[in-house]
């Protein structure tokens, strides 16, 4: 499924099926209306392996934080009631699926029969109904029933179009998803690096995870973050039709194809991103071949050693290393 470029799209009155979102933000509705004043960014909360979650209810009160938010990652906002069945098991569904990202997606759930004005923002015409805000500005998802596939692939999508829009921070975590326990606080330097991260200077977090290394050398949980880190760092300034145009006309050039697999996997697309660095070590040699294994175990960590995307294309890199 693709996202139209039509800005002004809105999903059809009854539609069940996903509806698209616009590949520009440019001509949408204006939500500041709805900002208040005083809006705060959030606190840094637990992060992706300490049971967090990026789901959180609000109201027309809290807008203003949801706008401050997207200029950081994509927020996702469901309007629904919770007295509609079909309303609460999306909701469910979809924040599952959002802490998933940690954190390069968040969603706030909206009472639409209780928050008429954010609704009339979003020209809601029935609930449940999903929109997206990308800095600042609303992105159409759906309206009704849709399924977990589907709005995965919608999700991976819209990180696509947010990061051509500039958009490829990482928000913290609102909280401990239910039935977690807190972690013990962050040690200081990977406080210092996840704050770093949140105001975007991915040089200072990057130092502040290699200052942890040098202190620790087996801090796990630096690797994975620096890992991260010099991911969001390499995409930030890139252009995706350049990247994408260079990868496709020069097949054996090292850099090129590791620029096109850094925006696969920031855009949600994990395996083509691992298929193109394998395909690359299978037909290349001596430092090529080495520099692009190493990137390779690199997104291996930003994903995470348990995911069985990885597990899978470990299992084929083997076979091509050995």
């Amino acid at each position: 499924m693709s996202l139209p470029t039509d800005p002004t799209h809105e999903p059809t009155h009854g539609q069940h099926e996903p509806a698209a979102a616009p590949a520009s933000t440019r001509g949408a509705v204006d939500l500041s209306a709805l900002a208040g004043g005083g809006g705060a960014t959030p606190a840094p909360g637990p992060g992706p392996s300490s049971g967090g979650t990026w789901v959180k209810r609000i109201g027309q009160a809290e807008f203003e934080q949801a706008l401050q938010w997207s200029e950081t990652a994509p927020v996702v906002v469901s309007l629904g009631a919770a007295s509609a069945p079909e309303s609460v098991r999306l909701d469910e569904t979809m924040g599952a699926l959002v802490d998933g990202y940690a954190g390069r997606l968040a969603l706030l759930l909206v009472d639409a029969q209780k928050e008429q004005a954010v609704a009339q923002a979003f020209r809601v015409q029935q609930i449940p109904a999903v929109v997206a805000v990308v800095r600042g500005q609303p992105v159409p998802l759906f309206q009704g029933a849709a399924s977990p596939e589907q709005m995965k692939s919608l999700f991976d999508e819209l990180i696509q179009l947010a990061v051509q829009h500039g958009v490829t921070g990482t928000l913290p975590a609102f909280g401990v998803a239910e039935g977690e326990q807190a972690e013990p606080e962050l040690p200081p330097l990977h406080r210092k690096a996840v704050e770093a991260i949140d105001t975007g200077d991915y040089a200072a977090a990057e130092a502040a995870y290699r200052e942890a290394l040098a202190q620790k050398p087996n801090d796990r949980d630096a690797e994975i973050g620096l890992a991260n880190v010099k991911l969001l760092s390499r995409v930030q300034a890139m252009d995706p039709q350049e990247v994408r145009s260079r990868g496709a006309d020069h097949p054996d050039d090292l850099q090129a194809q590791l620029d096109v697999a850094d925006l696969d996997l920031s855009g949600g697309h994990v395996e083509d991103a691992f298929r193109r660095l394998i395909g690359f070590v299978s037909r290349s040699a001596g430092d090529d071949r080495e520099a692009a294994r190493t990137r390779l175990v690199e997104l291996f960590d930003v994903v995470g050693p348990q995911d069985d995307r990885v597990r899978a294309a470990r299992q084929r890199l083997a076979r091509v290393l050995f």
